[in-house]
């Protein structure tokens, strides 16, 4: 990739553990830790946990008697989150897939999938399985971005509008999942019982470039003919230069079993 399109591709564990302890992440992951309502003692399942950022949080709010399960399919993210939490005896790491969760039925008081469903293969049937695996009248929490959000200000609002789309149509495989998960958790029996709203909110070029891909995903966008190439690097050039903004919409849902 041209150093003139921003950085590579970061490793996902960095990646992950950079966007979750910067402000924006911050603020929404602890919206919904304070919205799932944990009380010490209950069994809480974190589903795609990656590297683990969360399961620290969550050990604390169950207390010595509960019960944390982050579940993950990625060896390297599965190796991160055991690092993190090797002291923490509340918290159990298992190796699975979102779409067949390793959980028994009806055995978990809280759970929680934050930016994951946008990834998936089948959104409806992960939310079928945390609605399998949580007890009645347990809380699940979901949070997911809507990337048709996404605006980066720049002189050239067309370039900045015909990157969203393509980011939308191209990069993120659900990329509007976070105006669907209320629909969809009903769909599968969930009781929807709050919807929330954050927009995160990027003034630094470099930490937008490195969270956001912008760089990366322009390169994509060029090398497939979706954006003439002096018009990307004019366009990418420019956003580093002045002040600098872009934001996107985070949807959060609380729901019921």
């Amino acid at each position: 990739m041209s150093t003139s399109l921003g950085v590579t591709r970061p490793n996902q564990v960095s990646y992950m553990l950079r966007a979750a302890a910067g402000d924006a992440g911050r603020a929404y992951k602890q919206q919904m830790i304070d919205l799932l309502d944990i009380a010490h003692g209950q069994t809480v399942l974190d589903a795609g946990c990656g590297p683990g950022t969360d399961l620290p949080a969550l050990a604390e709010q169950v207390g010595k008697d509960g019960r944390v399960i982050g579940i993950d399919r990625d060896p390297a993210m599965l190796a991160k989150a055991r690092e993190r939490t090797s002291g923490l005896p509340a918290v159990e790491i298992r190796e699975g897939d979102v779409h067949a969760l390793p959980v028994a039925a009806e055995s978990v008081d809280r759970a929680k999938i934050d930016r994951v469903l946008m990834h998936v293969a089948d959104p409806a049937e992960v939310l079928a399985q945390l609605h399998r695996v949580t007890r009645p009248g347990g809380v699940v929490g979901l949070v997911e971005p809507d990337w048709d959000t996404l605006v980066v200000d720049a002189e050239d609002l067309d370039t900045s509008r015909a990157f969203t789309r393509y980011t939308t149509d191209h990069v993120v495989r659900n990329a509007t999942i976070g105006r669907s998960l209320a629909r969809l958790a009903d769909g599968v029996g969930f009781d929807v019982r709050t919807v929330v709203t954050t927009t995160p909110v990027f003034r630094d070029f470099h930490d937008a470039d490195h969270t956001l891909g912008l760089g990366r995903t322009m390169h994509l966008a060029i090398d497939e003919h979706h954006i003439d190439q002096q018009r990307g690097h004019r366009w990418f050039t420019g956003l580093s230069t002045g002040q600098f903004y872009a934001s996107f919409t985070l949807i959060t849902v609380i729901c019921s079993r």
